[in-house]
């Protein structure tokens, strides 16, 4: 192994302990918070109507100025490394949960905001995006949470479709399901976030706020998950 690879290599592995050192503090703060919760009794019903015993809501943290701001912080230091911050003109954020994360982002890098919605509007100009996005600036998506990765996808596409540049997508937490991951590359955007599932249940299991059985229930969902979008 050649000196600059082995430079590589101790960059890279730095960056892993970091990312996982992030994973778990992002985690214990969405657990401490109730932002994250686990009940494999008593099942949570989703909007799509199906069940699981996993919920999260991240909008529990807009009430706490000092982890708002400890996650954006994160967000911030994950964005620097993974794009050309002086390259960037605007920071989008997802209707309606990612819009407060897009603002905190673009109020600390000093960057224009603006948002997308799942459609356009059924009145005025008709607008998916707003904020007087351009053709040709390049913008990156701020999200709260990615399960399948649609509500992220669709504002990158509709971001293009305005003639924007839109390489790059940013999340406080995924699910880390396969298909996600697969629908983010085949679209050309490269996903970030801070924490995943997997980390979330080692920091609950290790904190003691789930016991293994839970844990398995959740891990037994997000299998099912995979297989069943597979399948469709």
């Amino acid at each position: 192994m050649s000196g600059h690879q082995r430079e590589l290599s101790v960059t890279s592995s730095k960056q892993m302990q970091q990312n996982a050192n992030t994973a778990r503090e992002v985690a214990g703060i969405l657990l401490a918070q109730g932002a994250v919760s686990i009940n494999a009794a008593q099942p949570f019903v989703y909007a799509s109507g199906a069940t699981g015993p996993i919920y999260c809501d991240l909008r529990l943290l807009m009430a706490h100025p000092k982890l708002r701001e400890r996650i954006t912080e994160l967000l911030v230091e994950r964005i620097r490394e993974s794009c050309r911050v002086e390259a960037l003109d605007v920071v989008a954020g997802v209707a309606t949960a990612g819009i407060p994360w897009a603002a905190w982002v673009a109020d600390k890098l000093n960057k224009p905001l603006a948002y997308v919605r799942d459609a356009p509007k059924g009145h005025g100009k008709g607008q998916q995006v707003e904020g007087g996005v351009a053709p040709g600036l390049a913008a990156i998506v701020i999200e709260d949470l990615t399960n399948q990765g649609g509500s992220a996808l669709v504002a990158a596409a509709a971001l293009r479709e305005v003639g924007a540049r839109a390489d790059y997508c940013f999340s406080i937490l995924t699910y880390e399901f396969p298909q996600a991951g697969e629908a983010f590359r085949t679209a050309g955007v490269k996903l970030s976030s801070l924490c995943g599932l997997s980390a979330l249940l080692e920091e609950a299991t290790a904190s003691g706020r789930i016991d293994s059985e839970a844990e398995q229930a959740v891990r037994a969902w997000w299998r099912k998950g995979s297989v069943v979008a597979k399948r469709e």
